[in-house]
C-alpha cells in the first residue's frame, strides 16, 4: 500500500507549538507517511521562533503577514495560497489546528478541494458567539467541516456530540501543548535576556503576565494593570514579569500604567522555549491566553485567567485555573489570596491537570494510520487518573 499523503497546516505561534509535535511523530513513519507542511505565517516573527526551536522545515510558506491585517485580509490570503499546495499535493487529509483565522482558512480550503480534514484541539467551546473573538466562530465553523476531531479532553468530546458529530469521528487524545512543554522545560536552562537572569532572587516570589485577547483591549487592560500595581506596592517579595504583546493597543496602556514601576519587568514577548521555561519559574501566572491554561498546570502553576468565559472548562472543574475577569479589585483579591492562603495555592498547584500526558501527538498520528488501514487497532484513549484515595 502507498503512504498516506498528510499534510498539516499552521500560521501563528501557539499553532506552531502545538503541531510541532505531529508534525515530528509523522515524520516517524516514512514507509507509510508522507508529511507535507506548509505554514500561513499569519504571525511571521513568533512563527519562525518556534520552526527554529523544533527544526521544522515547511515544504511551503505563504507568508501572508501584512502591516495592519485585518482578518479578511488574512483569510483571503491563505485561501489563496493553500489553493494553490492543495491542487499541487492533493493530500489525504489535511490537519489544522485550534481556533486561528489560517485554521478555518485551511479547513474550508480543504472542503473545497474534498479532501479531508483533521482537526487538532477540536471541540473546544464557550457558547457564546464573540467571545473569544473570532476563535470561538473559527472553531465551530472548522468543526462543521472535520472529518477526523482530536479532542483533547472528555469535555471537548461531549460539545461535539452535543452538536451532532458521530462518536466514530471523534478521538480524545490530550492535548499536544503538553508534548511541547515536557520536551522544552529544563531546569539548568539559562535566559538569554538580562532582564530575567536574576527573577526569583532573594526568595522573591515572581508573577507572570500575558493579555492580547481584543475584548479585553482599553479599560478592562487597565483595570488588570492598575491591580498589578497595586499587589507589588503591597508585596516587596513580588516582582511581575510581563511580556507585553506587540499590539500597539496593548503596548500603550501597559507604558501609562505599569511603566517605570520598580519589581514589574517588561519585555518583549519570549520564543517559546524561553517562555516555556519562565512558566516553570514562576509562582503565579495571570493571563487572557488560552493555551497557558494548560501548559502552567503541568508545571504546578496556579493559573488566575483574566476574562469572563473560558472553552477549556476542564481545568476550572478540576481547580488548576479560575476564572476572574478583569474588575481591579477582584484581580487583586484572588492573586493576593494565592500569595498569602498556602493552603489555596497547595490545592491549585497540585491539581490533576485534565489536559495531558505528552503522548497526544503520538495518540494522533496512530488513529490516522488507523483510519487509513495502516493500523490494525486504534491506540487507547486519553483520560485524567481519577483521583485515589490514601488509606
Amino acid at each position: 500500500m502507498s503512504p498516506i499523503k498528510v499534510m498539516t497546516v499552521f500560521g501563528t505561534r501557539p499553532e506552531a507549538i502545538k503541531m510541532a509535535p505531529v508534525v515530528i511523530e509523522l515524520g516517524k513513519y516514512p514507509e507509510l507517511i508522507t508529511p507535507v507542511v506548509a505554514v500561513t505565517a499569519q504571525h511571521r516573527e513568533m512563527l519562525d521562533q518556534v520552526l527554529h526551536l523544533f527544526r521544522i522545515q515547511p515544504h511551503y510558506d505563504l507568508d501572508i503577514m501584512s502591516q495592519g491585517q485585518t482578518l479578511f485580509d488574512i483569510t483571503c490570503r491563505a485561501m489563496h495560497g493553500l489553493n494553490e499546495v492543495l491542487m499541487r499535493e492533493r493530500p489525504d487529509i489535511v490537519l489544522v489546528h485550534g481556533d486561528t483565522t489560517t485554521t478555518f482558512a485551511g479547513a474550508l480550503a480543504a472542503f473545497y478541494h474534498q479532501t479531508a480534514v483533521g482537526h487538532v484541539e477540536a471541540g473546544l467551546r464557550t457558547h457564546h458567539k464573540y467571545s473569544p473573538f473570532p476563535e470561538e466562530m473559527n472553531r465551530k465553523l472548522t468543526g462543521a467541516l472535520t472529518d477526523l476531531h482530536f479532542a483533547p479532553t472528555a469535555t471537548a468530546r461531549d460539545n461535539l456530540l452535543g452538536e451532532g458529530v458521530g462518536a466514530d469521528a471523534i478521538f480524545v487524545t490530550g492535548n499536544t501543548v503538553i508534548d511541547a512543554l515536557m520536551a522544552t522545560v529544563n531546569k539548568e536552562y539559562r535566559f538569554a535576556d538580562g532582564a530575567l537572569a536574576g527573577i526569583g532572587e532573594g526568595g522573591r516570589r515572581v508573577i507572570l503576565v500575558t493579555t492580547h485577547r481584543r475584548e479585553n483591549l482599553g479599560e478592562p487592560m487597565r483595570q488588570v494593570y492598575q491591580a498589578l500595581r497595586d499587589i507589588v506596592a503591597r508585596y516587596d517579595d513580588v516582582e511581575i514579569v510581563f511580556p507585553v504583546h506587540k499590539n500597539p493597543l496593548v503596548r500603550q496602556v501597559v507604558s501609562a500604567e505599569l511603566g517605570g514601576i520598580e519589581r514589574v519587568i517588561l519585555i518583549d514577548p519570549l520564543d517559546y522555549q524561553p517562555f516555556a521555561n519562565l512558566i516553570a519559574r514562576s509562582h503565579i501566572v495571570l493571563t487572557d491566553s488560552g493555551g497557558i491554561q494548560e501548559e502552567a498546570p503541568s508545571l504546578g502553576k496556579p493559573v488566575l485567567v483574566l476574562r469572563d468565559t473560558t472553552e477549556r472548562p476542564e481545568a476550572i472543574a478540576a481547580g488548576t485555573v479560575k476564572l476572574i475577569g478583569t474588575d481591579r479589585e477582584r484581580v487583586y483579591a484572588e492573586t493576593e489570596r494565592l500569595l498569602t492562603d498556602s493552603a489555596e495555592y497547595h490545592r491549585m498547584a497540585t491539581a490533576c491537570n485534565p489536559y495531558g500526558d505528552g503522548k497526544a501527538a503520538g495518540r494522533i498520528v496512530e488513529t490516522i494510520l488507523w483510519r487509513y488501514g495502516l493500523l490494525n487497532s486504534p491506540p487507547q484513549q486519553f483520560g485524567c487518573p481519577a483521583p485515589t484515595t490514601e488509606k
